[in-house]
């Protein structure tokens, strides 16, 4: 069976107090053998662009429609990935550009989140980087947590990165 491409803008949002701001959502698979049932990830926001967008246009969109942030910019693209994914209702081969976003405030309007997404949202959370840390939630992708500290720390690359 054939598994599409798409192409999609995440977006790397960071409250003023240096927080992330993750979504989780309900996997289609058990995402640890040792813990059957454990379904929940956590994923950045963001989404497929649609036809004509940018990049840049698309994580401004998905950030307005996932958490009501609007009117920010859109910062530099920090990082890249290529993977399968197979999460999410929808198998699909991902080409991901990260944008950084620094959000004015923690405030967020998720109101339309589920009318967005196929996929079930189980959770939105501003997590502290020592928290998500030690919590042992499941991140996708799993190198976002070292990204998303040196981030935090004022360490943006000079050209996007690679997330395995």
């Amino acid at each position: 069976m054939s598994v599409p491409t798409r192409d999609t803008a995440r977006l790397v949002v960071l409250d003023p107090s240096g927080r992330l701001l993750l979504i989780q959502y309900r996997a289609q698979r058990d995402l640890d053998p040792a813990r059957p049932g454990d379904r929940g990830f956590w994923f950045t926001p963001g989404g497929g662009l649609e036809p004509g967008e940018t990049h840049e246009q698309a994580a401004a969109r998905e950030l307005m429609e996932e958490t009501g942030i609007s009117g920010v910019p859109i910062g530099p693209h920090v990082a890249s990935r290529e993977a399968l994914i197979d999460l999410f209702l929808r198998r699909a081969h991902t080409r991901e550009r990260y944008f950084l976003v620094r959000a004015p405030s923690d405030r967020l309007d998720t109101s339309n989140l589920a009318g967005t997404e196929m996929d079930e949202v189980m959770d939105v959370r501003w997590w502290e980087l020592p928290g998500l840390a030690a919590s042992g939630a499941y991140i996708e992708p799993q190198s976002l947590l070292p990204l998303a500290q040196d981030l935090v720390a004022g360490r943006v690359p000079p050209a996007p990165i690679q997330l395995g």
